[in-house]
């Protein structure tokens, strides 16, 4: 079972209807108050190197019976391993890499993540092909909810098979009230089953997703 960390000693913002995606600047990464803010429907990411917290207006979740798998998709999944958790700073730091297009985990980030891997809250689904890391994605797991954080792919729908093995570790007997948050809605994510919903709509699943037990890859 995860370690818990405690309380945070942070408030933490609740957005009202006025308040745009970024809700508030400052605080740490400390395992208490990050867990405490993606309780509380945030999540961090640097803006001009400050630490942002964000809960966006409209949000990105992936419902577990909605996800596309085309037939190009499917011979993929069956091409490669996928293994968890066995490489999970290795990535963190692809996904980290500077070069890609709108790359935003810096050092903290990655250092926060690998503290609260130890713990036993966050999580790698990992694509490998002939002994080589391909793809792969990480994030949180939280009772019935997994936050999405980001992933890369090194190989042809590498990062993709990954989200197709996460998505059947979610499907249990709670997978209808579990929460794959993926933040915001892409055009890729999108392609994949990704939806929008409003806010409020958000936090109305994410309490429901609390009172949920860990699926079992996480506990």
């Amino acid at each position: 079972m995860p370690v818990d960390p405690g309380p945070s000693p942070w408030r933490l913002p609740v957005p009202g209807p006025e308040v745009g995606d970024l809700v508030a600047l400052g605080a740490d990464l400390e395992p208490a108050t990050v867990l405490a803010a993606y309780r509380a429907g945030l999540f961090p990411m640097p803006v001009d190197g400050e630490l942002g917290w964000w809960s966006p207006v409209h949000r990105g979740v992936l419902p577990l019976d909605g996800l596309r798998v085309s037939r190009s998709l499917a011979k993929s999944v069956r091409r490669y391993e996928v293994r968890v958790d066995t490489a999970f700073e290795r990535v963190v730091a692809a996904c980290a890499e500077p070069r890609r297009d709108g790359a935003w985990i810096d050092a903290r980030i990655s250092a926060a993540y690998a503290r609260l891997h130890a713990m036993g809250w966050a999580h790698s689904v990992e694509t490998w092909y002939d002994g080589e890391l391909v793809g792969g994605l990480y994030g949180l797991a939280i009772n019935g909810l997994f936050a999405g954080e980001s992933m890369f792919s090194h190989a042809r729908d590498a990062s993709k098979v990954a989200l197709v093995h996460l998505v059947d570790l979610l499907r249990d007997e709670h997978a209808d009230q579990r929460v794959l948050d993926t933040q915001w809605q892409t055009e890729h994510l999108a392609s994949l089953g990704v939806v929008e919903i409003d806010r409020d709509e958000y936090f109305r699943r994410l309490g429901g997703a609390l009172a949920l037990p860990l699926p079992g890859f996480a506990r």
